[in-house]
């Protein structure tokens, strides 16, 4: 196949099967956070560049597609508009825009496709699909474990079982960075190298920290603190500093509040979470037979007012639907088949059509021989392609008796059902 023909690199073409499994798992999910109160929010595929510039941290400025000028401006190659990152950022933007009219404190969801001008390689896309649940306008830590209970909820709709939260929080972070001295205006950075220690390893966390002005000294006993097996270590660095006593509370009365999970959460200093927007206790959902994390979220209580918007507090999390998706085996219910299948034999085509409507219209999946075949053999094997559970045929003999076979494609059976009984007679069959 020639180039051309291709998706773009880092996107996909969905078929039929492929396509119901993924709406099944999105329904499922938006099924969950409706029954916690959450309503759906929609937003652009496209945001103002100047929204989004600079709410994201250093290594995700990059990731950004922008989108060029058009019409007098085209020829400038400069950018005004970028494509949606994520779903957090377009939500602040919407506090700001039409937060009178809106409930307080404001609970939603949002589920759809984000883009990232990522470098697209294995299970990594450029257009994917994030599920999001967020909470706005509440400081109750309640919000915090609010979300961490739907996104619970949510994994177990989506099959997983064994999964677990691990939670920090960026007031605990920022005060073991107080701790070892390490400036205020480093700091975002620092916490995004640290983020990069599960994926690049000690030796090249530590070289990067030396380019931000961290002493390999320094950042060595950093991680040994972060990466120890016990979590007392950071609890005794922190002892004596106010900012990281406060961030330990946070851990602390979020795992209180999640106790009902069952020993499914708990305190893990190196999670770090990388954005910048991030404020208090955040936290990442690790489950068995999956890479990476398969949720994550955390509270950002300043990145409404950042954009322009009042000043109010936010937390949220995120359902890694991509990787579980690519992970999860397809359930039979992911690829239904037809309810009936009617064979074209013989004439009687308007019969046949009037027939499927009925049908339709009854609630069934109905699909029509369209083929150009003649023969019954071949449109029988159209109907079993098509994983049809009855077969209607209707040659000259049954048209003149005015009458229908109908045909059990599983065990090939076949029944006499009349034309005058036709809707309720295959309905029958069906649930028989």
């Amino acid at each position: 196949m020639g180039q051309a023909a291709q998706a773009p690199s880092g996107t996909r073409d969905f078929l039929a099967d492929e396509l119901r499994r993924r709406k099944s798992a999105i329904a499922a999910v938006s099924d969950v956070f409706e029954r916690y109160g959450f309503d759906p929010l929609e937003t652009p595929a496209f945001e103002r560049l100047d929204v989004v510039t600079g709410k994201y941290g250093e290594e995700a400025a990059s990731l950004l597609f922008k989108i060029l000028r058009r019409g007098v401006h085209e020829t400038s190659g400069q950018a005004d508009l970028a494509l949606r990152y994520d779903h957090t950022v377009p939500l602040a933007r919407v506090i700001g825009t039409h937060g009178s009219k809106l409930p307080s404190p404001f609970k939603r969801y949002a589920i759809g496709p984000v883009w990232r001008a990522d470098r697209p390689q294995e299970g990594r896309f450029r257009e994917f699909v994030q599920c999001d649940v967020d909470t706005v306008g509440s400081h109750s830590p309640l919000a915090d474990a609010e979300i961490v209970y739907a996104v619970a909820h949510a994994l177990e709709a989506l099959g997983i079982a064994d999964f677990r939260f691990l939670v920090n929080s960026r007031e605990a972070l920022r005060g073991l960075l107080e701790v070892y001295g390490v400036e205020a205006a480093l700091g975002d950075g620092v916490l995004a190298t640290l983020d990069k220690l599960d994926k690049v390893g000690t030796e090249a966390v530590v070289a990067e920290l030396a380019e931000r002005g961290v002493s390999a000294a320094t950042a060595e006993s950093m991680i040994a603190d972060i990466a120890a097996d016990s979590p007392d270590r950071i609890r005794a660095k922190l002892e004596a500093n106010p900012r990281g006593k406060q961030g330990l509370a946070e851990v602390d009365r979020l795992l209180e509040l999640t106790s009902g999970l069952q020993g499914r959460t708990a305190f893990a200093p190196r999670m770090v979470r990388g954005l910048d927007y991030y404020t208090g206790a955040i936290w990442e959902v690790e489950a068995a037979g999956y890479p990476g994390a398969v949720a994550a979220g955390g509270r950002y209580d300043r990145l409404v007012a950042a954009l322009g918007g009042p000043d109010v507090p936010a937390v949220g999390g995120s359902v890694g639907i991509e990787r579980i998706l690519a992970m999860r085996e397809p359930a039979p219910e992911d690829e239904p088949g037809l309810d009936v299948a009617l064979t074209v034999l013989d004439g009687g085509e308007a019969d046949l059509m009037r027939l499927a409507h009925e049908l339709r219209r009854s609630g069934l999946r109905v699909g029509t021989y369209l083929g150009s075949s003649s023969k019954l053999a071949r449109q029988l094997k159209w109907a079993n392609d098509r994983n049809a559970r009855l077969a209607v045929i209707r040659g000259a003999g049954e048209q003149a008796a005015g009458e229908m076979a109908v045909r059990d494609m599983a065990s090939g059976e076949q029944q006499r059902v009349p034309d005058a009984d036709a809707v309720a007679g295959i309905q029958r069959l069906l649930r028989g």
